[in-house]
């Protein structure tokens, strides 16, 4: 259950709160003096902060400044009888999430409650992937690409300007975006991650902007949108390829303005969001075809960033094996597992078409199911079907039926014969075929052992 504190002097004030907090499904305790408070904060911890500014010996701003030392992940919301502009606008310089005028309207509170707590849980997650960088988020690689895509990390991330990474499916674009995030001045602030490729044209502005309460069917309370919530830290909007020609104008808007409007909204919403852009698309091509807008693509491409796919760069191979193997171990409680060079060249000879991704989850699957300490090339080429084609490089090396046919008969007989370790009284027997019948087909084919 999410937890929140109330420090406020006035006893009815706090009770009053916490009745409405607790009937929403909060967990809520109240303290009417700040010092107090200060100790609970020391001691406990909440998803956030209600926080009155005019308290007898300690005032909430000096509370705020407090909590922002100790605490920065925690959420805190003012709440004063005192709403003046000054005050707000020191607030929010304080790092207030936001500012609630008193008598306290029930709907603005519980709204205002449910994205502190969003957004402090925003915060913890950045933490916990900041660490992670150190373990499987690490980039890791000898290649001269990855040493210059790091160098280039490096020179960037300090800086607010936008980025666009472009690369196949699985070569690790979100994790070039966290680790630009991650050196950026805007490491403490939300990191905020849009699939634009997984969300409905209907609802990706919705997503990306919030709506107001009634704006649409099923709009039955407002929603603050990612780029709110990525305030003063980086919003990545992945797959930016894929987004509808209606969005894409109110992103170019958004960057233009510094500012966005809910759905059903007609106020302008000030937001300060460094841009991480993404896509496994040519966008130049895409803004042949008009699929793109090329003024949003020149905003998005101030600094490119490609990454080429594992293919290319095979001297990386062995240190993320190596790297994966320790990770996945540690994670299933198993034993060291080494591959030796003979595996590795095995591996280092794979298309990867599913690139580091995929590499990933073939180390795992070979620590699972071969389940030695030390594996061979031996141990794993049954796995692979070793020198076949995949599926679809059979269908696009057809030319008719007859030859995919073939192609496929082919190679499934090698799959089994490398599964059985090349027994070919087995394998036939597996075939459901005679033996004469089996080597027939492996001579027609030209199949031979060590393939």
């Amino acid at each position: 259950m999410k937890s929140i504190l109330i420090i406020d002097d006035e006893i009815q004030i706090c009770e009053s709160i916490k009745m409405i907090l607790d009937y929403a499904g909060y967990d809520s305790t109240y303290t009417t003096d700040a010092k107090e408070g200060l100790k609970k904060l020391a001691n406990n911890q909440y998803s956030a902060l209600l926080l009155d500014i005019q308290m007898p010996e300690i005032t909430g701003f000096d509370v705020l400044k407090k909590v922002k030392v100790s605490n920065n992940d925690l959420s805190v919301i003012i709440i004063s009888a005192h709403g003046s502009v000054e005050n707000a606008i020191k607030a929010t310089k304080l790092g207030a999430f936001d500012f609630i005028e008193k008598p306290i309207d029930r709907d603005k509170l519980l709204i205002s409650v449910r994205n502190a707590v969003e957004q402090s849980n925003l915060l913890i997650e950045n933490k916990e992937i900041k660490k992670s960088l150190e373990g499987e988020g690490e980039i890791l690689g000898e290649s001269k690409a990855i040493k210059s895509i790091l160098e280039m990390i490096d020179k960037v991330a300090p800086l607010d300007t936008r980025v666009l990474i472009t690369g196949e499916n699985g070569t690790g674009k979100e994790l070039v975006a966290r680790a630009i995030h991650q050196k950026s001045l805007r490491k403490d602030k939300p990191f905020v991650e849009v699939n634009c490729a997984a969300i409905p044209n209907e609802l990706i502005e919705s997503e990306l902007f919030g709506h107001e309460k009634g704006s649409f069917t099923g709009a039955v309370q407002k929603r603050i949108g990612k780029f709110e919530l990525a305030n003063k830290g980086t919003l990545f909007l992945d797959e930016i390829g894929d987004m509808s020609h209606q969005t894409q104008a109110k992103v170019l808007r958004a960057i233009e303005d510094g500012k966005i409007e809910r759905v059903g909204g007609g106020k302008k919403i000030e937001v300060d969001v460094r841009i991480i852009a993404a896509t496994n698309k040519n966008l130049k091509e895409e803004i042949e075809k008009e699929n793109f807008r090329e003024d949003l693509f020149h905003r998005l491409n101030v600094i490119p960033i490609n990454i080429p796919p594992l293919r290319e760069r095979l001297e990386d191979i062995p240190i993320l094996i190596e790297h994966f193997a320790d990770d996945i171990t540690k994670k299933h409680k198993k034993g060291t597992v080494n591959f030796n060079a003979d595996a590795i060249q095995f591996l280092k000879s794979l298309n990867w078409s599913g690139n580091v991704r995929e590499l990933r989850n073939i180390v795992e699957r070979i620590i699972i199911i071969v389940d030695k300490r030390e594996i061979d090339k031996k141990d794993i080429e049954f796995l692979f079907a070793p020198g076949q084609a995949s599926m679809d490089d059979i269908i696009d090396g057809s030319n008719s039926f007859q030859e995919f046919k073939e192609k496929a008969e082919r190679a499934f007989i090698l799959k089994q014969l490398n599964i059985n370790n090349w027994n070919i009284s087995k394998t036939a027997e597996m075939l459901e075929i005679q033996r004469s019948h089996l080597y027939n087909k492996m001579k027609k084919y030209e199949i031979e052992k060590g393939e």
